[in-house]
């Protein structure tokens, strides 16, 4: 059953990985090897029933043997077949709600419900909004539309956003688009989180004024539960309206992870103990605990109308239904409406189905291996949403559970002489030889020695759990994060109990008091919070607490899983000690950067803005930082991560072109994130990034035509502008750079307009006589695309091959411009625009010039759907 549990999760996450769903050609040929092998595992089980493989079968034991481990092998495959397939079915139902391509950008009036816990911040609330279809069908002609989409209420002037409720019904006049997102080397996959969570299209509100709230509510239990949800929120928000930890105590109470502080979460994150703050198996099976234990103690005092059913006789609830049955079931029971407290995320549910199992198995009187259980809650989670494996808290989460299992499963007992496990009370638990069944007399210590034995024996599963999950959760963390918190074992020694006992009770018992008494708790859990996360704080200012790194290929994150399974076996195991060895590839990975005389292009999707990395054998470049805070944030959420990501923690020189906020806005993110040896800029003497820079160590120089420097052979020019004082219009005066090796050479512009591409192309006839100073293989088309730049003439002094296009999906600038689009493919010239193509990454590989689009290399098929 394990295997054939985990050959459909494996169905499962293989379709996750494609880049389109099978046709019909597909659908057939996957039933007929799903129907070929069902037969082939029932044609070999009759012949192992046959061929029983007994010691007395002779030769027939070979065959049996072989035959039995083919039906397993065919039963694996079939439930392969089965999961893929199931995925799929899945996946073309919900493609279908797609919003159609002709309604983007036009206003739409939408009649439904808020779905979920709105988002809120000063300016803005983002929430979903389940869609009334039948009624778009009507009214609009729309055959299929989306059920659920994702909105944003933008605060304008002086008006005042409204509180939304979960459950409440609107009218609102919207803006929509296609899901979208940045789609980078390494970087998170917004569209697949949308896709996950059902969300076929986003947009805004565009009629605040013309919003109406509909009498009544919808959404049934699920909107009661978050309704419930919300109003604990509100409580929690009222009782720690100022306190700094309120986002954590509120993720502690509801799961609502959005409300913790950047701050706090780059603690949690250095730290390694971001998953105290999300409600997962400890907190369940806490909560499971107390619930049973509640539920035991009354069922036994029969709870107030356990009454005698007889006039004579004593009997009572508890012989009816035995007390350990009421126990599990209230603490599923309990367990369950917990997991609906924090919205059912996957680790909630993870621990949710494992309950279910173990607590069925028990009711049934069956015994269940943990194994088994792991086996049947995965299979369960992906059954239910078959997209939660593209999300890094499903692997995170099943990962912890199998390391600690495989960690406390390898312990070595003791056996009796006929083989059999000796009961723990049999075993003396100091010198843990067998001891007397029934002793005549028992030392007045007796009891203390046992205490302390038992709490030995705890401490040390404790710290072997532990163990475990810091060994078991490294590649995985670095596959996710490109890192491992080397405090983590640290930090998570004290916060594991401290949350767990401490923190969580209290924050429990806040939710379960009513007002005023809940505030208490709430406050009290606060303050438990502060000494924590000021010693969590502490740890994480070491250098030494985080391990960046690259992030591991396939081949070396499926080499330390097989180091992970080998060291963690139990003791006695053959080469334990050598299983380090494993991880090599992991923690030191094969160099990936360009030859000596080679550099590598990349340029970044970041919206509408602009990033580009230059990458040499040693050395590294940024040219430009892309949005900051006023639009995308794209310094802090891409550009830093894709650094990091891809093994580039430091920077030899960050390029600023010019000040506008597209181009600039995300250089304090980088240079807070990464150390930058020098500043290049196009700035103004009084912008605040000069002394941003300096005060990060960083070396400061205004860029001027005629610098030059040279890295592992490749030379780098600045064009422009002139030295002296920088032009009125900040376009005017973007830095113009100019990276060349032997037979390849790319030119990036920055924002420049054409009379700069003008006085570029007269300077450089005057220095060589020709115009060939200006040729590039790759031209960063300028200034987006706008039809103020790429005049004719200045692309025939370029002549590119390969022209990159830095621009917003749907931006409202209407950047490329169609007339200078139109320029470049009557040239021939190979396009890439990152709206369509995401990312694109440019270099020379033995000689030949290769182009590397994002989205062609790691499509999946929900991207643009």
């Amino acid at each position: 059953m394990r295997l054939v549990l985990c050959g459909f999760v494996l169905g499962v996450v293989l379709l996750q990985q494609q880049p389109a769903l099978p046709g019909p050609l597909g659908w057939g040929f996957g039933a007929t090897l799903w129907v070929a092998a069902i037969a082939l595992a029932a044609v070999l089980a009759a012949r192992c029933r046959a061929n029983p493989a007994e010691p007395g079968n002779g030769a027939g034991a070979p065959i049996a043997r072989m035959a039995g481990a083919m039906r397993l092998g065919a039963c694996f495959f079939a439930a392969v077949v089965a999961g893929f397939g199931y995925a799929a079915g899945r996946a073309d139902l919900r493609l279908r709600d797609a919003l159609p391509a002709q309604w983007e950008g036009r206003d739409l009036v939408l009649s439904g419900h808020v779905h979920g816990l709105p988002v809120r911040d000063a300016r803005s609330m983002r929430f979903l909004f389940s869609v009334d279809t039948d009624e778009v069908r009507r009214d609009n002609g729309i055959e299929r539309f989306p059920p659920l989409v994702q909105l944003s209420w933008l605060q304008r002037g002086g008006d005042r956003m409204p509180t939304l409720v979960p459950g409440e019904r609107w009218r609102l006049t919207v803006r929509l688009k296609r899901p979208h997102g940045h789609a980078n080397f390494g970087g998170h996959n917004l569209e697949a989180t949308l896709f996950a969570r059902g969300v076929r299209a986003t947009g805004y509100v565009a009629g605040a004024a013309t919003a109406r709230r509909l009498p009544g509510s919808a959404g049934g239990l699920a909107s009661a539960i978050d309704r419930w949800r919300f109003a604990l929120a509100a409580r929690i928000g009222e009782a720690l309206s100022a306190a700094p930890h309120r986002g954590i105590v509120l993720a502690l109470a509801i799961g609502a992870q959005e409300a913790i502080d950047s701050a706090d979460r780059a603690v949690l994150r250095r730290t390694g103990t971001s998953h105290l703050v999300a409600i997962s198996g400890l907190h369940i099976g806490f909560v499971a605990g107390l619930g049973a234990a509640l539920a035991a103690w009354l069922w036994r005092r029969s709870c107030f109308f356990g009454a005698k059913l007889a006039r004579d006789g004593s009997r009572e609830w508890p012989l009816i239904v035995p007390t350990p049955i009421v126990a599990a079931v209230a603490g599923t029971f309990c367990a369950a409406a917990y997991a609906a407290l924090a919205g059912f995320n996957v680790p909630a549910q993870r621990a949710l189905w494992m309950l279910i199992v173990v607590s069925l198995a028990f009711v049934f009187g069956r015994s269940v291996a943990p194994s088994l259980v792991l086996a049947w809650a995965a299979a369960l989670v992906v059954i239910v949403d078959p997209w939660a494996v593209v999300a890094a808290g499903f692997w995170l989460s099943f990962g912890a559970v199998a390391a600690i299992s495989l960690a406390l499963h390898g312990r070595l007992r003791i056996r009796s002489p006929h083989g059999d496990e000796m009961a723990d009370d049999l075993l003396d638990p100091f010198t843990a030889t067998p001891r007397a069944a029934d002793p005549p007399r028992r030392s007045r210590w007796h009891f203390v020695r046992r205490g302390i034995a038992r709490a030995r024996e705890q401490l040390a599963g404790a710290l072997r759990a532990q163990y475990a999950v810091t060994i078991g959760l490294a590649p995985l963390t670095a596959f996710w994060f490109s890192q491992i918190s080397l405090a983590g074992p640290f930090a998570n020694a004290l916060a594991v109990p401290w949350v767990s006992v401490l923190v969580t009770p209290v924050v429990l018992i806040g939710v379960a008091l009513p007002a005023p008494f809940d505030s208490i708790a709430f406050e009290l859990a606060h303050a438990l919070l502060e000494p924590l996360m000021r010693i969590l704080q502490r740890l994480s200012d070491e250098q030494w607490a985080e391990w960046r790194m690259l992030r591991p290929s396939a081949v070396a994150l499926a080499c330390a899983a097989a180091g992970v399974v080998w060291c963690l076996m139990p003791r006695g195991w053959p080469l334990r000690f050598a299983a380090p060895i494993a991880w090599l590839p992991l923690a030191f990975p094969p160099p990936a950067s360009p030859e000596p005389g080679e550099f590598r292009l990349t340029a970044l999707d970041v919206g509408q803005g602009s990033a580009i990395v230059v990458e040499t054998a040693r050395h590294a470049l940024l040219f430009d930082a892309g949005p900051g805070p006023e639009s995308t944030h794209a310094g802090e959420r891409i550009v830093a991560p894709y650094l990091l990501a891809n093994g580039l923690p430091e920077l030899d020189a960050l390029v600023v072109s010019h000040a506008d906020a597209d181009h600039a806005g995300g250089a304090p993110a980088v240079l807070e994130a990464v150390h930058v040896r020098q500043l290049l800029g196009g700035l103004p003497p009084a912008n605040t990034l000069w002394r941003a820079a300096r005060a990060a160590g960083a070396e400061t120089v205004r860029c001027a035509s005629g610098q030059r420097w040279r890295w592992d052979g490749v030379d780098f020019t600045i064009l422009w502008p002139r030295p002296g004082p920088l032009p009125v219009t900040s376009n005017a005066g973007s830095c113009v750079l100019k990276v060349e090796a032997d037979g390849f050479a790319a030119l990036l512009t920055g924002d420049i307009d054409a009379a700069v591409e003008g006085a570029l192309q007269r300077e450089a006839t005057a220095v060589s006589g020709v115009s060939d100073a200006l040729a590039a293989d790759v031209l960063l088309v300028a200034h987006h695309g706008s039809k103020t730049s790429s005049t004719e003439s200045f692309l025939d002094s370029v002549r590119p091959r390969i022209a990159v296009f830095q621009v917003g999906y749907r931006n409202r600038f209407g950047h490329p411009h169609p007339g200078v689009w139109s320029r470049f493919v009557a040239r021939g010239v190979e396009l890439t625009r990152t709206d369509r193509d995401g990312a694109a990454r440019i270099a020379l590989r033995n000689g030949v010039l290769t182009l590397e689009r994002y989205r062609d290399t790691h499509r999946r098929y929900w991207m643009d759907r």
